[in-house]
């Protein structure tokens, strides 16, 4: 998906209806370090460090549509337990998230416990019960999706098989649904789906579809033929299966299969992925764009969860980021515009990052330059780099400079770990960029006094501070273009 078509997409999002119905979970992570095997058992000891605590199941489903944007009613069952206590609290604290809680007294509260060290999870510990509910419970949840989901574009019904999806929670769902124009989209753990009846959209995985049609689902064949037989089994308008690092394949009833690939990424825990991409193609299908335009988006949304640890969500930030990135080497992603440059300030400083600003003309790189830069993002947490043009360099140092032009010295520069953001500027000194993006921390080498340092001033007007950098002897460009005209003698 183009950074276009997904700004499109989120400003279509924002403020969109969703209803999210299902099997509430609270997920408990315990973090800690292991560094021995217990002498009681061969197991390993967890020193516990911190614990968290968040919605999952439907209730994660929910907060990734308020997180995308959306305004969520969340319908759910809890226990008359602490547990419950939890849940409910964790839902008030969710901004965007409606909750509309069902007590069981005759059930526990779904929660899991999964203990972690090293990014890696050892042991999940499952508290549940799994039968259907039924008398006044089932008929609060039937009243309660009949009041809350009838203006919302899109029900999304998350069915872990924990006994709040019955028949009747299916019926008033479709009603729902049809009394508004919206669409019904199931994410099922079930052996079969025959019992959704003609909902517009089931989302298995490739291992759940390969169980409730006792099919392979390896290759992309397989898949084919396991979606035509499911479309077969089921009343469903269409099927579409999430295969991990495979990509997508979707199956609408009367038209061919397709297949969308993904881009690969680095997975930390796909813990609530799932879940991601239900929100994110759930809240794209209430804006009703292509059903390609929601699968990137869902898939995009998708490829960031699982870059996180635990059952987190995505924000709109964080997919124009993964935009950017996906159709840009990672050196060109950090060369950026002045606008640019102010955008991803303001997203840093959200996150409380401390940041940095140093500039040059960086025009043969060499020990000294990447030894600077070094200590310069030892300084702050983010550290912008302003490069001056091409006719910047011509004017400071002469004829016969810059000896490698503007797109070269900024992709070299932007291959450091060090650097964060390399912006380009045509005038002799950075001063509008440090306006621009208002440094916490402006560095320079220690060959200037600081009283000499362009921006200096109005960075400590905005209670920034200067720092000025050791120089490492011996490596300038300068030596460096002697060096070669000597060579070439």
């Amino acid at each position: 998906m183009d950074l276009s078509a997904l700004q499109h997409l989120l400003s279509l999002a924002a403020g969109r209806r969703v209803a999210c119905v299902g099997d509430l979970m609270v997920d408990r992570f315990v973090y800690g370090e292991v560094s021995r095997v217990s002498p009681e058992a061969p197991v390993p000891v967890l020193a516990r460090s911190r614990e968290l605590m968040m919605l999952g199941a439907s209730g994660n489903v929910a907060r990734n549509v308020a997180a995308l944007g959306g305004e969520v009613s969340l319908v759910g069952v809890v226990g008359s337990d602490n547990e419950g206590m939890e849940a409910l609290r964790l839902v008030g604290e969710e901004a965007g998230v409606e909750g509309y809680l069902v007590t069981d007294t005759e059930r526990p509260t779904t929660l899991k416990t999964r203990f972690v060290s090293g990014g890696q999870q050892l042991l999940r510990v499952d508290l549940e019960a799994s039968r259907p509910v039924g008398g006044e419970v089932e008929q609060r949840l039937v009243r309660t999706i009949r009041d809350v989901a009838k203006d919302a574009g899109v029900i999304l019904l998350s069915d872990y098989g924990k006994g709040v999806i019955t028949e009747a929670v299916i019926a008033a769902c479709r009603e729902a649904a049809a009394e508004s124009g919206g669409k019904v989209v199931v994410d099922s753990k079930a052996r079969s789906f025959a019992r959704y009846g003609d909902v517009d959209l089931i989302k298995p995985n490739a291992a759940e579809l390969a169980h409730a049609t006792d099919m392979a689902t390896e290759t992309d064949i397989q898949i084919e033929g396991a979606l035509i037989a499911a479309l077969a089994l089921w009343d469903a308008k269409a099927i579409l299966v999430t295969r991990a690092s495979k990509g997508i394949s979707l199956a609408v009833r009367g038209e061919e299969v397709r297949h969308f690939p993904t881009v690969a990424r680095e997975v930390f825990d796909a813990s609530g992925a799932g879940d991601t991409t239900l929100a994110a193609l759930g809240l794209a299908m209430a804006t009703e764009v292509s059903v390609e335009d929601a699968i990137a988006f869902a898939q995009l949304a998708s490829g960031v969860a699982v870059g996180k640890i635990g059952t987190a969500t995505v924000s709109p930030d964080e997919l124009v980021e993964a935009a950017i990135s996906a159709h840009m080497a990672p050196a060109e992603a950090k060369v950026a515009t002045p606008g640019r440059m102010v955008e991803e300030v303001a997203r840093w400083r959200t996150k409380g990052l401390k940041v940095g600003f140093t500039n040059g003309c960086f025009d043969i790189l060499h020990k000294g330059h990447v030894a600077y830069l070094t200590q310069a993002k030892a300084w702050c947490d983010r550290l912008i780099v302003g490069l001056n043009s091409d006719d910047s360099v011509r004017r400071l140092k002469g004829d016969g400079r810059p000896v490698n032009d503007l797109e070269s010295r900024a992709l070299v520069l932007a291959g450091l770990g060090s650097v964060d953001l390399v912006v380009p500027f045509e005038d002799d000194t950075p001063l509008s960029l440090i306006d621009a993006a208002k440094p916490d921390v402006l560095i320079k080498g220690a060959d200037y006094a600081e009283s000499e340092v362009v921006g200096a001033a109005e960075v400590r007007s905005w209670g920034g501070e200067v720092k000025l950098a050791a120089i490492v002897e011996g490596y300038s460009t300068t030596a460096a273009i002697a060096k070669m005209k000597v060579g070439e003698r």
